[in-house]
């Protein structure tokens, strides 16, 4: 993700494109109490009580263990691998999206993104996503600017979530179909300022390539979309993102609302942030498709944590409280929706 973006992004061309390009289809947990004090409907109880924190943080843990996911590396393949097989055990329709793209600094890579899906049968649709890359050098840090990092917040919690998720909806049938999209080569791209504002479509290279190869009508069908980034730091705040507050304010405030409703309001506060770019951006501007970024970002100085792109973003900065939070958050808004209505911005 962009370190930061003043530029608030005007324009939503709503472009529906057909095919998949690139496709190839791949056909005992602990438990932690944290003394919630949740009411939900009797239907999603159960579903929503099966997000198990423990869990999430293993799959994060595993993920790091692979070594920084920088694509073209062994642990890059490693991580791909163990999400098609945690996925497809899971139960869920797994499909492969490939392709090659070259980064600003003229190098090109291959990439993946992964597709988890749910009743796949069900026209109306739900999008989970994040991405599961890692960024090649640390350049925010003082030390070894050059060098990978863990990537433990920042790829590794959101898919740790997504996978997390995507675990319980065969046992717990949503009555919406869900898709869970893994994006690869997101975090390659170059920091800019606001003097070469251009610069900001050198990220989410892989979520660029999905959204402009979208399944015939897939845009159409999905009620919205929840992208994940960097949400399983200690002390996240989860403030209303700019980009999304301008292509998707009622789905922002319809999660918010959840949030606040099951006790999160802490954590999901009604402090507004700039315009970012994120998966997010393109997933809004290349399919239409109205989707908001649940991503940390501290007020108080104006940025991302302080461990973004640093060497620092290591398992020692995961909590499974926040991780608890935002995974129970996103089952709500699952089995919440059933044949409710697409939120419209």
């Amino acid at each position: 993700m962009n370190v930061k973006s003043k530029y608030l992004l005007l324009s939503l061309p709503v472009v529906f494109i057909m095919g998949c390009n690139g496709c190839k289809n791949q056909n005992g947990n602990t438990t932690i109490n944290h003394n919630d004090t949740t009411h939900v409907n009797e239907v999603a109880s159960p579903a929503l009580s099966a997000f198990n924190a423990d869990s999430a943080y293993v799959y994060t843990k595993k993920q790091v263990d692979f070594g920084p996911r920088v694509p073209g590396t062994e642990a890059h393949s490693k991580c791909l691998q163990f999400l098609i097989d945690n996925l497809k055990r899971d139960g869920l329709n797994v499909t492969i999206q490939e392709s090659t793209a070259k980064t600003y600094d003229g190098k090109h890579f291959k990439f993946e993104n992964v597709i988890a899906s749910s009743d796949t049968q069900n026209h109306s649709r739900i999008l989970l996503c994040g991405h599961w890359d890692t960024r090649p050098f640390a350049d925010l840090d003082t030390v070894d600017p050059e060098k990978p990092f863990d990537g433990a917040d920042d790829g590794a919690s959101s898919a740790a979530v997504l996978l997390e998720i995507g675990r319980h909806l065969k046992q717990y049938p949503a009555g919406v179909g869900v898709d869970l999209v893994f994006f690869d080569l997101e975090d390659y791209g170059q920091q800019t300022d606001d003097d070469f504002p251009h610069m900001q479509d050198s990220w989410a290279l892989g979520s660029q390539y999905w959204a402009k190869n979208l399944s015939a009508g897939y845009a159409q069908h999905c009620r919205f979309g929840i992208l994940l980034d960097m949400v399983g730091g200690k002390d996240a705040v989860f403030p209303m993102e700019g980009t999304s507050m301008h292509y998707a304010p009622d789905v922002v405030s319809k999660i918010w609302k959840i949030a606040g409703d099951i006790g999160y309001g802490n954590y999901f506060t009604y402090d507004k942030t700039t315009a970012t770019t994120d998966d997010h951006t393109y997933v809004n501007e290349l399919s239409g498709i109205p989707t908001i970024d649940i991503v940390d970002y501290r007020m108080e100085t104006h940025d991302y944590p302080y461990f973004h792109h640093k060497h620092s973003d290591s398992m020692n900065v995961i909590d499974t409280t926040t991780l608890h939070v935002v995974g129970r958050v996103l089952m709500k808004v699952i089995y919440s929706e059933k044949s409710g209505q697409t939120p419209q911005s």
